[in-house]
Parts: C-alpha cells; sequence; structure tokens
C-alpha cells in the first residue's frame, strides 16, 4: 500500500469513528429529548421530582464525558484529514457550528437546567416556571436538531472519497 493510500485510510478511519461518536451523542440527545425532557418541564415545580428523589436524574457527568471524547476524536478526525482540503473545509466550519452549540449549551441550557434542577417540588404548577421550562424546552428542540444536522454534515463529508486531492505535506 503506498504512503497516499495508508494516509487516506487513516483519514477515513477517523472521520468514520468521530462521524459514529457523534451518533451516539444523537442518540443520548434524542433520547432525553424524547422522554426526560416532556416529563420534567410538564408543570414545574410540581414535574421537578425527577431530579430531587433519592436516586434523582443527574446528566452532568454524563455528558461532560460524552462531549470531551467526542470531542477528541472530533479533533483527531480533523488531524489524519488535515491534508484533504475539501474535507478539512467542511470540517471546519462544522467544527465552528458544533462549538457555538456548545456556548450555547454552556451558557443558556446548563445554567437554567441547574436551576431548576436545584429547585424545591412542590404540589404546585407556577405559571411563570412552565413558561420558562417550555421556553427551554422548545429551545431545545432546536439545539438537538442543529446537533444532528452537523452529524449529517460529517457523513456528507464521507462521501468525499475517490475523487479527494491529497497533498503530500
Amino acid at each position: 500500500m503506498n504512503a497516499i493510500t495508508n494516509k487516506k485510510l487513516r483519514a477515513d478511519q477517523w472521520l468514520y469513528v468521530a462521524t459514529a461518536l457523534y451518533f451516539v451523542m444523537n442518540g443520548a440527545q434524542l433520547w432525553e429529548t424524547a422522554i426526560m425532557v416532556p416529563a420534567w418541564t410538564a408543570g414545574p415545580p410540581a414535574s421537578l421530582f425527577f431530579f430531587k428523589t433519592e436516586y434523582g436524574l443527574d446528566f452532568k457527568l454524563f455528558w461532560m464525558i460524552v462531549h470531551s471524547v467526542h470531542e477528541v476524536f472530533l479533533l483527531i478526525a480533523l488531524m489524519f484529514n488535515w491534508h484533504i482540503r475539501q474535507r478539512r473545509n467542511i470540517m471546519l466550519l462544522l467544527l465552528a457550528v458544533h462549538i457555538s452549540l456548545r456556548v450555547w449549551t454552556l451558557q443558556y441550557f446548563a445554567p437554567t437546567l441547574m436551576q431548576f434542577m436545584a429547585m424545591d417540588v412542590k404540589p404546585v404548577v407556577d405559571q411563570g416556571l412552565l413558561e420558562r421550562a417550555t421556553m427551554w424546552k422548545n429551545l431545545n428542540y432546536l439545539r438537538v436538531g442543529l446537533y444532528v444536522m452537523v452529524n449529517l454534515g460529517y457523513v456528507f463529508i464521507l462521501r468525499f472519497n475517490k475523487k479527494d486531492n491529497i497533498n503530500e505535506n
């Protein structure tokens, strides 16, 4: 196998791994969005019991690990695909969108969710909290959809195969 073919094979492999990990992350996001988010946003503070029991839900550690591992693999894939100009440029664009979504998550979604998690459960529905939770839920649908579209962008990149220009550098 010549050096160019070997570089291309490694680039493909790392891109496949990073894309597959993105699908795993998307699956977790979709599960959480379909099952957990509608439940806790249904009528706060009464619906916040999911976070308050002895075995209450707290996904912070899970999401920190998932995103960290995934982003390391995205960077490795970018490094191995750097010599393929067409892939590199699209990967940089997708990475910028991904980073923007992460900033949005860290600036709005995570702090707002932590505020809800810290609230006391009461057997009433507070209209102001319900509106705030509904806004969070609706924006989350948008955010998860954007993450899925970024992942589909990586699938699109995988099709750049035989026609790629591979630089020797």
